[in-house]
């Protein structure tokens, strides 16, 4: 996301209590910006949602990188509880740069990992270990992800779930397992994914 000087304490700041955020600090005549900014695009995306990424153009938001005290760029900060807790300056190799973001997510939790291998046995294990976490965010994702198969996080990135979620939109009235299928699937696309809101509002006028 693009963050300006007015939305940077919400979008990177108060956002970091929850979720780790990237904060990448360049400028449109920056060339070594132009090859870290696609590198840290990707390393964030890798993630799933548990690192955001924030871009801050330096010349149109002049208080935010004198907040920073920035004499080079580019120059990327790791947000988290609402504090700095790393940093680097310059176009690293793109292996440093993934080390960099993965750092910052969670570690994968046991239910995670089962979710992840995707079997049967391994969908109903993860299944079984969620009925014992209090309900979140993390926990509503993984288990709709022990749901609807892993392949889905392949698919939630194409345009190929609009179709399958225009498919169930027309079933999730009187099908109880469509409607639960439609809300599995937007837990995978997350909350970042501007279709998730859209297909929410859609599932709201279609059942009341």
């Amino acid at each position: 996301m693009d963050v300006t000087d007015a939305t940077f304490e919400t979008d990177v700041v108060e956002r970091s209590a929850t979720t780790p955020v990237v904060v990448d600090l360049w400028a449109e005549w920056c060339g070594p910006c132009k090859t870290l900014g696609p590198m840290l695009e990707q390393a964030v995306a890798e993630t799933d949602g548990k690192v955001a990424l924030a871009k801050v153009d330096i010349d149109h938001n002049p208080a935010v990188a004198q907040a920073f005290r920035v004499q080079s760029i580019p120059a990327v900060f790791a947000f988290k509880d609402r504090q700095v807790v790393d940093s680097f300056i310059g176009a690293l190799p793109e292996a440093q740069v993934r080390a960099f973001v993965s750092s910052l997510a969670p570690a994968k939790s046991e239910a995670d990992l089962l979710a992840e291998r995707g079997d049967e046995e391994s969908l109903r294990r993860a299944l079984a270990l969620l009925e014992r976490v209090p309900e979140s965010a993390d926990t509503r994702r993984v288990a709709a992800l022990a749901r609807v198969g892993n392949n889905a996080v392949g698919v939630a990135r194409t345009g190929e779930i609009e179709v399958k979620l225009d498919s169930l939109l027309e079933r999730v009235k009187d099908d109880d397992a469509a409607r639960q299928e439609f809300v599995d699937l937007l837990e995978v696309m997350g909350p970042d994914d501007p279709r998730t809101s859209r297909y929410r509002k859609a599932l709201t006028a279609r059942l009341f």
